[in-house]
C-alpha cells in the first residue's frame, strides 16, 4: 500500500482570510445648538431665582385654562422653565447626554426642529390629558430619544450588531424613565407626547444614510434624506398639525 502523501496539487486549498472591517465615516456636524440651549435654560433658571419663580410660571407655565383662553405660547415656554435645582441638574444632564448624539448625525436644522416640535408635541398631549400646570423640557428630551430610536431601528443593517445593542439600551432607557414617570408630580403624558413627536418628526425628516460608490469607486455614506424644502414643509405641517389638535381639544372642552 503507497502511503505518500498525495502530490502538492491536491491538496485542499486553503480558505482566504476575510477581509477586513472597513469603517467609513458619517457625514455629521459639531454639535452647537444643544450647548445654546443648555444655556438658556440655566439662564432662565438663574433668573427665576433671581426675580421669583412664580412671575415666570405665571407667564410661561403649561395651564390648562390659560391655553383655552388663547394663551397658546403656553405650549411652548414650559420646555425654558424649571422647577428647582433638582429638575434643572436631571434635563440639562439628560440634553447634555443625548443632544449632541442627534445634533452631530441630524445636522442643525432637524436637530433644532425635533427639539422645539416634540417639546411642544409633549405640550400638547399633557393639554389634552393632564389637568395639572407643568414646567420642564423632558418633553423635548424625550424627543431627542424618540429621534435615535427611529434612526437607530432604520439603520440597523448599517450600524450592525453595536447599533442593535444601541437600540435597546435606548429602549429600555425610555421604558424606565416612563414607568419613573408615573410617580405623582409628573407629568408623563408629556414626556410620551414628546416621545411620539420626535420619533414621527424623525421618521420624516431623519437622515437616511446609505452606502454609495464615489467618483473615485471609493464607498462613502450619502444621506438620501437630506433636510431641503420638503423637510421644512414637514416640520411646518406638523406645526399644524399639533395647532389643529389644540383647537379640536379647545373646542371639545367649550
Amino acid at each position: 500500500m503507497n502511503d505518500s502523501p498525495p502530490p502538492e496539487s491536491f491538496q485542499p486549498a486553503a480558505t482566504p482570510p476575510p477581509p477586513p472591517a472597513r469603517y467609513l465615516s458619517l457625514p455629521t456636524v459639531i454639535p452647537r445648538l444643544t450647548y445654546v440651549l443648555l444655556a438658556i435654560n440655566v439662564s432662565i433658571f438663574l433668573l427665576e431665582l433671581v426675580t421669583g419663580e412664580l412671575i415666570w410660571f405665571s407667564f410661561g407655565a403649561k395651564i390648562n385654562e390659560l391655553i383655552a383662553a388663547g394663551q397658546w405660547w403656553r405650549l411652548i415656554t414650559p420646555m425654558f422653565l424649571h422647577a428647582g435645582i433638582a429638575h434643572i441638574a436631571f434635563n440639562s444632564y439628560a440634553l447634555y447626554a443625548f443632544g449632541p448624539q442627534v445634533e452631530r448625525v441630524f445636522g442643525y436644522a432637524r436637530f433644532f426642529f425635533i427639539y422645539i416640535l416634540s417639546g411642544a408635541a409633549g405640550s400638547v398631549l399633557s393639554f389634552a390629558l393632564s389637568p395639572s400646570p407643568s414646567v420642564g423640557a423632558s418633553g423635548a428630551i424625550f424627543g431627542l430619544i424618540g429621534a435615535l430610536l427611529v434612526y437607530l431601528y432604520r439603520h440597523r443593517p448599517l450600524f450592525g450588531d453595536m447599533g442593535r445593542r444601541r437600540l435597546t439600551e435606548i429602549l429600555m432607557l425610555a421604558g424606565i424613565n416612563l414607568v419613573i414617570g408615573l410617580s405623582p408630580g409628573i407629568d408623563n403624558w408629556g414626556h410620551l407626547g414628546g416621545l411620539l413627536g420626535g420619533a414621527t418628526l424623525t421618521a420624516l425628516i431623519g437622515p437616511r444614510f446609505a452606502v454609495v460608490p464615489g467618483a473615485d469607486g471609493q464607498p462613502y455614506v450619502r444621506d438620501g434624506n437630506p433636510f431641503g424644502p420638503i423637510g421644512w414643509l414637514a416640520a411646518a405641517g406638523m406645526g399644524l398639525a399639533l395647532a389643529a389638535i389644540t383647537a379640536a381639544i379647545i373646542g371639545l372642552r367649550t
